[in-house]
């Protein structure tokens, strides 16, 4: 049984190129949305839709994405016009020794490139990115929401 609505056509909403959760127009997602990858090769399908978790406190939006294997080096946190946040890396496949014989090999090598639009409030100029232990925390500030000054008005008459 698949943990995604029929809705969404069966695909995983998270997985398209830029996923904008604050355009109303694109819901339920449309499949027209996707855009295919042909840069990548069946071999690294599994690492190419890197599994990012995004939540917005009252302070920030957060990005944990799991790498693990992968160094701060390997791994590029981009902000683009339009406020896109782009993440992207590449892990390179291990190096087979001539006389090497593999039984097994699960571990996905390749590139992934998730993008996400971020509301007005986020400030884009104040992100910061951080990796532990393989997992890459991205934190976008938001802009305070300011309260808006009543002034009372002195009745005449």
């Amino acid at each position: 049984m698949s943990i995604i609505p029929s809705f969404f056509g069966g695909r995983d909403p998270f997985a398209m190129d830029t996923w904008d959760p604050f355009n109303f127009n694109n819901f339920p997602f449309s499949t027209a949305l996707s855009v295919p990858r042909p840069q990548f090769s069946n071999e690294t399908a599994a690492f190419v839709n890197a599994r990012i978790d995004w939540k917005e406190t009252p302070e920030a939006h957060i990005f944990k994405a799991d790498l693990p294997g992968l160094k701060k080096e390997e791994v590029k946190v981009e902000v683009e016009e339009g406020r896109v946040l782009q993440i992207s890396g590449e892990r390179n496949k291990e190096q087979e020794e001539k006389n090497d014989q593999w039984h097994r090999i699960e571990r996905s090598s390749g590139n992934f490139l998730r993008r996400f639009r971020l509301p007005e409030n986020a400030k884009m100029d104040q992100v910061k990115a951080a990796m532990e232990n393989g997992v890459l925390t991205v934190t976008v500030p938001k802009e305070e929401v300011k309260k808006p000054d009543v002034k009372a008005i002195e009745i005449s008459g």
